[in-house]
């Protein structure tokens, strides 16, 4: 397994900057922002049963405040944007994060301390399951409405774009995108690994025995609620980190991309490469993300479709992913009988066949909750 992490780690960091094109490389960036998104989604519904339906929302807010930054960084000293041709001045809101260091604070702390407060306020009152999934997407919706009403201080429908530089470097040098590249890929592949020590940690361990059994979970003197807001907050960091990023290598931010439609999308990469596994959702949203790219150019509207179709034949056939089907031949390879055998038994005989719960359902009675009791008091 160690092996396969540093296969694909050499193929991103080495392969793809010395066989991909400037177009491909850049395109490829913008792949791993949406990747970081599939990261978090990975940890709060693979691994916590919490269908995020509204990711959007946090990588909306990443994106607009590095969108705000690179405006009033444009824009130098004291200037404001050349769309604010009307009104006082630079929003006050705006002016926080004028400064580099408080705008990449703000991309971490804001959507984190928001998760938190919707968290909170949605699991303590034991909101779970499709409720929790509606919810999750209204708040999506609900943030790109508001955006797009919002013309005079954050471009409307139109978003914000004609970014020139990031951070001081102009965004227009090859070398500075190729850098913006290995930070993109540096931080994707630091997401993973954290995802990687929490799940072999104890609140791993919380986490999955709250998807398949929260109220025994909370009967051994564990609050579920507060494993589900951590897991949820962490995922909207992600999403917003992935949003920043993506701001620059696009070069543009709009409601068009927060809103539900995307949310979903980024759900869609998730549940195809098995948002149980590690690397499952890195390698569905890369697979979605290029396929998109290359059919919507041709077949817009046929993609949209598609990616419902693919969604439901997923999650219907194969909730653990594409990459859980050639665990299903192996299982369903002719086995030989007890005859054959000398009577042993087949070590994957009533072995799970469909994964983990869609959302956080109580589970099957007959599975212990993978939890130790040794200091529950």
């Amino acid at each position: 397994m160690a092996g396969g992490y540093g296969l694909a780690v050499v193929i991103l960091f080495v392969g793809a900057p010395a066989l991909l094109s400037d177009f491909r490389l850049r395109l490829l960036t913008q792949f791993l922002c949406l990747a970081m998104v599939a990261v978090g989604i990975g940890l709060a519904w693979g691994r916590g049963g919490m269908l995020t339906l509204g990711q959007g929302l946090f990588f909306g807010l990443g994106a607009y405040i590095m969108a705000i930054h690179l405006q009033l960084s444009d824009a130098g000293p004291g200037g404001r944007p050349s769309f604010m041709v009307t009104g006082s001045g630079v929003p006050w809101w705006w002016e926080l994060f004028r400064h580099p260091v408080v705008a990449v604070v703000g991309i971490v702390a804001v959507p984190g301390l928001l998760a938190l407060l919707l968290g909170l306020s949605i699991f303590r009152r034991r909101v779970k399951g499709a409720y929790f999934a509606i919810l999750s997407q209204a708040s999506a919706g609900a943030f790109a409405l508001l955006l797009v009403s919002q013309q005079n201080t954050i471009g409307g429908s139109n978003g914000l774009s004609n970014f020139r530089q990031f951070f001081g470097y102009s965004l227009s040098d090859p070398v500075n995108r190729q850098l913006l590249f290995f930070i993109t890929a540096g931080l994707l592949v630091a997401m993973v690994a954290v995802v990687h020590q929490l799940m072999r940690s104890r609140f791993g361990e919380l986490l999955t025995a709250v998807r398949d059994g929260e109220e025994r979970v909370r009967f051994l003197g564990y609050d579920p609620a507060v494993v589900k807001v951590v897991a949820y907050a962490v995922a909207a960091v992600f999403a917003a980190i992935g949003g920043a990023l993506f701001v620059p290598v696009v070069g543009i931010i709009s409601p068009n991309n927060v809103g539900v439609v995307p949310s979903i999308g980024f759900l869609i990469g998730v549940a195809v490469g098995g948002r149980a596994t590690l690397l499952g959702p890195v390698l569905g949203a890369l697979a979605v993300s290029y396929a998109g790219s290359e059919l919507s150019a041709r077949y817009e509207s046929v993609w949209i479709y598609l990616q419902g179709l693919l969604f439901i034949v997923v999650v219907a056939f194969l909730p653990g992913g594409l990459g859980s089907i050639a665990q299903m031949l192996w299982r369903r390879r002719p086995r030989p009988t007890a005859d054959d055998s000398g009577g042993k038994p087949d070590p994957f005989a009533g072995a799970g066949q469909d994964g983990p719960p869609l959302v956080d359902d109580p589970g099957p009675q007959a599975m212990p909750v993978s939890v130790r009791t040794g200091d529950a008091q």
